[in-house]
């Protein structure tokens, strides 16, 4: 389980090596990768600023990590977020789930991302031709991330 707050950018290749090297036990391996875009909605980006609490971020993010490990039996995970001034097409996040299984590790991946988008302390202050605007919450990650929760209620449910 490797978590990483960090201005640098990172080699996603070399980054999903790392996360499985020597366990042959992995049967799958699913990951995503957020980038920064040019465009918010019709308005133009020419680059995004990430801020976000030391400490602080890092505990939550162990927090989402632990909960996707209860959910399913991933055997490594992996979630890389970066901070500061970042370009369009620049990388923010990467996210990684391995398992035996490849179920459990796409739907670890998706809930990973999900979580991270709604429940992690970053904030992104958008630079477009009007000045900096701040970004604020999509009802489309909450949407997402509440299918988790939903999940979880039913599994409370059945025990």
């Amino acid at each position: 389980m490797t978590i990483k707050v960090q201005a640098e950018d990172f080699d996603v290749g070399a980054e999903l090596v790392a996360l499985t090297d020597g366990d042959h036990g992995v049967g799958g391996l699913c990951s995503f990768v957020g980038l920064v875009r040019d465009m918010a909605g019709t308005e133009p980006i020419g680059a995004m600023t990430l801020e976000h609490y030391p400490g602080m971020t890092e505990k939550a993010l162990v927090e989402i990590e632990a909960e996707a490990c209860e959910r399913w039996p991933l055997s490594s995970t992996l979630i890389i977020h970066r901070y500061g001034r970042l370009e369009p097409g620049d990388r923010i996040v990467l996210v990684a789930a391995a398992s035996a299984h490849r179920e459990a590790a796409f739907d670890g991946c998706h809930f990973l991302i999900d979580w991270l988008k709604t429940r992690a302390p970053f904030w992104k202050l958008e630079d477009t031709p009007d000045g900096g605007q701040w970004v604020s919450a999509r009802a489309d990650d909450d949407k997402a991330a509440a299918r988790w929760a939903a999940a979880s209620d039913k599994t409370e449910a059945a025990e």
